[in-house]
């Protein structure tokens, strides 16, 4: 007897076994397992709900989208995951009503549904933010975001929906073995689940890595053009309007670079260097003496904006190829393994496969909040405050 699961619903079984037999051999290891895992995935998940919720730094419009995945990831933990690892301790018998099991799968194709969604959105408003950053309000969620907020529950809802109006009864379905009884709704929602929107996320962060590439080029020689230019015009203003303080002062005067592009020099050289190591580098002392700001309040704005975006886009860059990995990891063999079931029902899947496929697609709700918030300096700092307040 064996409890698995199908493509849409992270669910399925092949074949049922005498309740008897099935307490006569109770999975502990499963139980074990399954309690950790809940643990993990609930405790990850509301730790990056309350950092958010409680640190002024992190309300920004990525970490809601974050909120939003680490939301759905926590509901699987409390409605999905106990269910399901109390059905395999008891060696993948169901022995609750039928209704329960219905509401049981509604909720598992809605939230694994949800949690890819979350991830798809995420790629989605990154490829935003890389492609028009300048028009991207990264504060506040704006009426666009809310829509993509919006989109990736409604649309799990309705992946999930025939499963509320009645897909599963089915006739001579058997109450022992909880699963999606019709093989095309497995089809389907494993497509809407996973085949579409996972070349979408791929896509659009491979467009992300393009983006951020091309626009650093472009970002270094309008920086490089910068320098010269404001060198040229302050050397000639201290050569022919400020004679008397040339003399004034001992040593070669500098050719002085305005305040902010002092600064955005050093922010340049800053993002070429670990984050943790980023420390702020002051411009130098004859610097900031002796700088003549020629500089516009206009082109301050844009250059510090330039700057912000540059260095959390960085740090994008640097965690795109662990999100798609590990997404792709958990992922692929189980809707694989899972349509392949459906549409070939003479196939013969291990029953050893079926259940690792399954808890994996699981396990990648855990690695959820590792992967968004071990790339953030913010987010660190928080849990580690969050820790050493507890103890």
């Amino acid at each position: 007897v064996r409890l698995t699961h199908s493509a849409g619903s992270c669910r399925q079984r092949s074949g049922a076994t005498p309740a008897a037999v099935a307490v006569a051999h109770r999975n502990l290891p499963a139980l074990i397992c399954g309690i950790l895992l809940i643990v993990t995935v609930a405790s990850g998940n509301v730790l990056v709900c309350l950092s958010v919720y409680l640190e002024k730094a992190l309300k920004t419009t990525t970490n809601y989208f974050i909120v939003s995945l680490a939301f759905a990831d926590l509901l699987l933990a409390v409605l999905v995951l106990p269910l399901f690892v109390y059905a395999e301790f008891q060696g993948g018998v169901w022995t609750l009503n039928v209704l329960m099991c219905d509401g049981l799968m509604t909720m598992d194709v809605m939230l694994c549904t949800a949690s890819i969604f979350n991830l798809c959105a995420i790629s989605v408003d990154r490829f935003i933010a890389v492609s028009v950053p300048l028009n991207y309000n990264r504060k506040h969620v704006d009426h666009r975001q809310l829509v993509l907020l919006s989109a990736t529950w409604l649309l799990a809802l309705a992946v999930a929906s025939p499963v509320i109006f009645g897909i599963n009864n089915v006739p001579d379905r058997d109450p022992s073995a909880c699963k999606l009884e019709d093989n095309n709704y497995v089809v389907y929602s494993s497509v809407c689940s996973f085949f579409i929107p996972c070349p979408i996320m791929v896509l659009l962060y491979f467009g992300v890595f393009r983006g951020l590439k091309r626009w650093e080029e472009t970002r270094k020689v309008k920086l490089r053009s910068s320098i010269e230019a404001c060198r040229k015009l302050q050397h000639a203003a201290v050569s022919t309007t400020l004679p008397p303080l040339a003399a004034a002062i001992p040593g070669p005067l500098p050719m002085a670079l305005p305040r902010v592009i002092e600064r955005d020099l050093a922010q340049s050289r800053l993002d070429d260097t670990d984050d943790d190591m980023q420390q702020e580098i002051p411009y130098p002392r004859q610097y900031r003496e002796n700088s003549v700001p020629t500089v516009t309040f206009s082109h301050q704005l844009h250059g510090k904006k330039r700057a912000k975006i540059n260095k959390r886009e960085r740090k994008a860059m640097r965690v795109l190829p662990v999100v798609v990995g590990c997404f792709l990891f958990c992922w692929t063999p189980f809707f694989v393994v899972h349509t392949t079931r459906a549409l070939c029902l003479t196939c013969h899947i291990p029953p050893g496969l079926m259940s690792t496929v399954t808890w994996l697609g699981y396990v990648n709700s855990a690695l959820n909040p590792i992967i968004y918030t071990i790339f953030n300096t913010e987010f660190k700092k928080f849990f580690k405050k969050f820790f050493r307040a507890g103890c």
